[in-house]
C-alpha cells in the first residue's frame, strides 16, 4: 500500500491479455442491470487483468442492495470471495472518522471551527501560528501545508509507535506550502482526529466507531481494525513486486503490514454487505432504515461540502468520458462531477488491496468495488457499473483501463531505466566502521547502523521489517535490501564533514514508490 490512497503504482499491471477483445456488453436501461448483467461487467475485467478477487456493493432506489463476491480470496488457496468476505477499506475509514466527529458536533461536545488546541492542549505544528489557527475541520481536509504523506513512515509499515506519538512528531514535520494554501493528501492529521475523538468522547477511536457507527448500522461483518476480526473469511493481499520495481511483474501474495496506529486514517475492515449499509445511510443523510438518525441533515451537508480544491481539468476526454472538470476534498470524501452529476467518492489503498466507492446522490445510487490486488482495476469497474446504472453512453472501460495500464508500464520502465539495478559511481570515503552508530530523527525515532564482517547493516528500530544489509550506492551512499514484500527500498546517504559523519538522509530507491514511504522527510543526526 500505500498510504491509504491509490497512487500511480497501483495502476501498473502486467499480463494484460487482449483487453479490447473483452469489451463490456451494453444494456438498454439501468432497471435491466440484474445479476447476470453485473457479472458481465465484472468478469471481463478479472479475465483481462488476472484479478484474483472482486466484491461489489450496489444500492439504488426502490431495490434491495446488490452484494456479490467473485473469484478467490487468496491465490493458491481454497476459499471464494463472497458477500461477507472482509477487505481492508483503507482510506474509506476517513469518512467514518469524519462521521464520528459529526456525532460529537451534533452532541454539542465540539465544533468544526474549534481550535484543535481547545481539546488537545499539547497539539503543536511546526509553525506556532498554524498551531493556533488549526481547527477540527482543518484536520480532515488536507490543506495544512504538510507535504504529501508526511509522517507516514511512523505507522506504515507497522511500527512500535502509538497514535499519540503523532502529537510529539508534528512539530518537526516541515510544511511545503502555506497553511490552507493548497492540497497535499495526508494521513497523520486523521490520526490526530482519532486522538481528539478519544479525548472528547472518553472512548478510544475503535470503540467509539464500533458503538456509534458500525453497531447501529448493523455492519456485523465489520471491525474497526483488522486485528479485531474473528473470522477466516478475509481477503488476501496481492501485489506485483518486480523486477525492476514494485507494481510490475507477476502477482504474488503479500502480507498485511498496517498496525494499530493507522486506525482513524485507514483501519476499518468490512464486507460489501456492510458497505452497502454505509452507502445507504450516506445517501439518506444519516437516517437509519428502521427509523431514527445517526447524524443530522446539517452534519450530512457539512461532510459533503467541498473545502479544498484537489484537481481540475478540461473535463470529459475521448479516453475518459467521466474525467471531472473540478474535484475537491470535503470531510472524508472527494466531491466531483461525473458525467454531469455530482459524485461523492473515495478510494482506499493498502499493501495488496485497493477499494473504490462512488455515490450519485441525485440518483440515489451508490457503488463500492473491493479488490484484493494493489492495482486500480476496481476504479474502472466502479465506473462501468455507474455508467450502466445511469444509462450513460456506451464506453469500453476494459480497453480504457488496459490502455492506462500499458501507458503506466511504459512510463515506469522508462523512469527506472538503469536506476534501480546498477549502482551509481563512487563509494564510501571512510572506513565502514566510521558510518556505524545510532542516528535519530526527531519525528520518526532511531535507526542503528552496524558493521559486521566487512558489511554495513541498518535497523529501523521502530519498524521491525526494515532491517537490511547496506550495499554501496554512490558517494557515501548505500541502498537497502529489505525483504521482498517488506516495502520499498531506500537510498541512505551519509553527510561527511571533516572526516566524520555529521548526518544521514534518505530517499526511496524507486521513483515509483508509494508516497507513504516518505524517507525523504527524514533528517538523522548521530546520537552521542
Amino acid at each position: 500500500m500505500s498510504g491509504f490512497q491509490t497512487t500511480r503504482r497501483q495502476a501498473l499491471a502486467l499480463s494484460l491479455g487482449s483487453a479490447a477483445a473483452l469489451a463490456i456488453p451494453s444494456w438498454a436501461r439501468a432497471a435491466d442491470l440484474d445479476e447476470a448483467a453485473i457479472d458481465a461487467i465484472v468478469k471481463p475485467f478479472m479475465a483481462a487483468f488476472g484479478t484474483p478477487g472482486i466484491a461489489v456493493a450496489i444500492v439504488r432506489p426502490g431495490m434491495p442492495a446488490f452484494v456479490k463476491g467473485y473469484g478467490v480470496r487468496t491465490l493458491g488457496k481454497a476459499g471464494a470471495v463472497d458477500a461477507h468476505t472482509r477487505f481492508g477499506i483503507a482510506s474509506h475509514s476517513k469518512a467514518f472518522t469524519a462521521a464520528a466527529l459529526a456525532l460529537l458536533v451534533d452532541a454539542g461536545k465540539l465544533g468544526w471551527e474549534d481550535p484543535v488546541v481547545k481539546h488537545l492542549p499539547e497539539f503543536r505544528m511546526y509553525d506556532p501560528a498554524v498551531t493556533q489557527m488549526m481547527t477540527v475541520r482543518d484536520l480532515l481536509v488536507h490543506r495544512s501545508g504538510l507535504p504529501l504523506g508526511a509522517g507516514d513512515l511512523m505507522f506504515f509499515p507497522q511500527s512500535s509507535h502509538v497514535a499519540e506519538d503523532v502529537l510529539k512528531a508534528l512539530p518537526y514535520l516541515k510544511p511545503v506550502r502555506g497553511f490552507r494554501a493548497g492540497y497535499d493528501y495526508d494521513n497523520i492529521l486523521y490520526l490526530v482526529a482519532g486522538v481528539l475523538i478519544e479525548r472528547v468522547s472518553g472512548q478510544p477511536w475503535d470503540a467509539f466507531v464500533q458503538a456509534r457507527l458500525l453497531t447501529p448500522l448493523g455492519m456485523t461483518d465489520a471491525a474497526p481494525a483488522r486485528r479485531l476480526l474473528k473470522t477466516e473469511n478475509i481477503a488476501g493481499r496481492h501485489a506485483r513486486l518486480g523486477p525492476p520495481v514494485r507494481g510490475i511483474g507477476k502477482l504474488e501474495v503479500v502480507q498485511p503490514d498496517e498496525g494499530p496506529m493507522v486506525d482513524a486514517a485507514g483501519g476499518i475492515n468490512a464486507s460489501v454487505t456492510d458497505m452497502a449499509k454505509w452507502l445507504q445511510v450516506q445517501l439518506d443523510q444519516g437516517k437509519l432504515p428502521g427509523g431514527g438518525t445517526l447524524w443530522s441533515p446539517e452534519q450530512a451537508q457539512e461532510m459533503w461540502a467541498p473545502q479544498t480544491i484537489t484537481a481540475s481539468s478540461e473535463g470529459p476526454a475521448a479516453d475518459n468520458p467521466a474525467r471531472p472538470i473540478l474535484q475537491a476534498y470535503a470531510l472524508g470524501w472527494f466531491v466531483q462531477d461525473y458525467r454531469g452529476l455530482r459524485m461523492i467518492q473515495h478510494s482506499g489503498g493498502l499493501s495488496g488491496q485497493v477499494t473504490y466507492s462512488g455515490l450519485l446522490p441525485s440518483r440515489g445510487i451508490g457503488v463500492s468495488v473491493f479488490s484484493n490486488v494493489e492495482e486500480g482495476v476496481s476504479s474502472a469497474i466502479r465506473n462501468a457499473i455507474l455508467d450502466r446504472l445511469i444509462d450513460a453512453p456506451a464506453f469500453d472501460w476494459v480497453a480504457a483501463y488496459g490502455a492506462r495500464v500499458k501507458k503506466g508500464q511504459e512510463e515506469a520502465l522508462a523512469s527506472v531505466a538503469g536506476g534501480v539495478d546498477k549502482a551509481p559511481a563512487g563509494g564510501p570515503s571512510l572506513p565502514l566502521k566510521s558510518y556505524a552508530g545510532r542516528y535519530r530523527d526527531p519525528w520518526y525515532g532511531d535507526v542503528v547502523v552496524s558493521e559486521k564482517s566487512g558489511k554495513l547493516w541498518i535497523d529501523f528500530t521502530p519498524t521491525p521489517v526494515f532491517k537490511s544489509v547496506l550495499e554501496p550506492w554512490g558517494p557515501d551512499a548505500f541502498r537497502t535490501r529489505f525483504a521482498r514484500d517488506a516495502g520499498e527500498d531506500a537510498v541512505v546517504s551519509f553527510v561527511v564533514k571533516d572526516g566524520k559523519v555529521s548526518g544521514m538522509t534518505m530517499k526511496a530507491l524507486s521513483p515509483l514508490a508509494d508516497f507513504s514511504y516518505d524517507f525523504q522527510h527524514l533528517a538523522f543526526v548521530p546520537v552521542p
